[in-house]
């Protein structure tokens, strides 16, 4: 009977990849191997080359901190192809078209806030036709509201990306929990479809995207749900978003702070090929000062950098942020498991709006 190494004896039993302590092993049985791309490694960019730990069996070891969720797949570059893990049947929608293996360090998990739990009221999220209008498109689209658990008016979070963050993050649900264990003041949301191939327009900083949700979308939803009057509250609601949309969220509290006082920004795109984009003209000549922000990006984020050279120029400027970094990369998983500390900073359950 042929020996079976012990590595790979561990992974048919817990799953690829091997964890011990700190150190992981990504393991790949067959003839020949395909390379691991990852979150660390800059995906395709840089694939990583597995060695031949036994016949049949290759492997490639590296450190991680004890907090960190990754994402991975096998991929081959000559024809541009991945292959599923089968010794981790694990795995996530990447938002690009194909899936994504993942692993949680043992310091890291889940955020249980993204499950349903019984006994908590829930918030109801209803669907809407609206138009288009200024944006690039010419029709309708689909936008989806949740209404909280309560009577009383309540402040309104927008979402960019919206579907991302109701079907993939669970926001609602995430929602439903932090009020229900009074860690938030309830909230209003809605969530707002993208422009598809015509993102890229619709969320650097466009002007297009400030003049429909000022003039479609926020007058539908105070007709539809009970909101606290920004007359009287100024900057009393948040906006929210990731990547492209973390930079529009910052500029729709930048264009309409008496409206949004609250940004929530996670991962976000400050900088394109050397050129700012003019959301960074505008904390330079003071826009943000009257903005209350909360900044997350992951470690292994592309973008991290961009983050971290934000923050003199936020706080030089004048402007409240709280900044974090998690162990992480560029996806939506990461984003649903922090998201939760964002809306705590802005919507704190005891906090007064002003």
């Amino acid at each position: 009977m042929t020996k079976i190494h012990p590595l790979l004896e561990r992974a048919r039993a817990d799953g690829n990849p091997v964890v011990e302590g700190s150190r992981v092993t990504f393991l790949w049985e067959g003839k020949s191997a395909p390379r691991l791309i990852d979150d660390m490694h800059g995906w395709e960019d840089k694939p990583q080359k597995l060695k031949r730990l036994a016949p049949g069996l290759w492997g490639i070891s590296f450190e991680l901190p004890r907090d960190t969720y990754l994402e991975y797949a096998f991929y081959d570059p000559r024809s541009e192809t991945r292959f599923p893990d089968p010794l981790n049947p694990n795995s996530v929608y990447n938002g690009a078209g194909s899936y994504n293996h993942f692993v949680y360090m043992p310091e890291a998990a889940p955020t249980p806030l993204a499950a349903k739990r019984k006994g908590v009221p829930r918030g109801k999220v209803t669907h809407h036709r609206v138009e288009t209008w200024m944006l690039a498109d010419d029709g309708e689209r689909d936008i989806y509201f949740y209404r909280p658990p309560v009577k009383e008016p309540v402040p309104l979070l927008i979402v960019y990306d919206g579907m991302d963050y109701l079907e993939r993050a669970q926001l609602n649900v995430i929602v439903d929990n932090l009020i229900a264990e009074k860690r938030i003041r309830p909230i209003a949301m809605a969530f707002l479809q993208n422009g598809g191939d015509q993102r890229g327009v619709e969320y650097a900083c466009s002007d297009a995207t400030i003049m429909w949700l000022d003039h479609v979308i926020l007058p539908l939803a105070r007709k539809r749900l009970n909101l606290l009057d920004v007359k009287e509250n100024r900057g009393a609601y948040g906006v929210l978003g990731a990547s492209f949309g973390g930079l529009m969220s910052m500029y729709t509290g930048l264009r309409m702070p008496e409206i949004f006082g609250k940004v929530i920004a996670q991962s976000a795109v400050f900088e394109s090929e050397g050129r700012d984009f003019a959301a960074v003209d505008l904390i330079k000549h003071e826009q943000a000062r009257e903005l209350k922000i909360w900044m997350d990006i992951g470690r292994f984020d592309e973008l991290l950098e961009d983050n971290r050279r934000m923050q003199p120029i936020l706080r030089e400027h004048g402007c409240d942020v709280t900044y974090r970094e998690f162990t992480g990369g560029h996806c939506c998983t990461a984003w649903r498991d922090d998201v939760w500390r964002g809306l705590e900073a802005m919507f704190f359950a005891e906090s007064e709006v002003s």
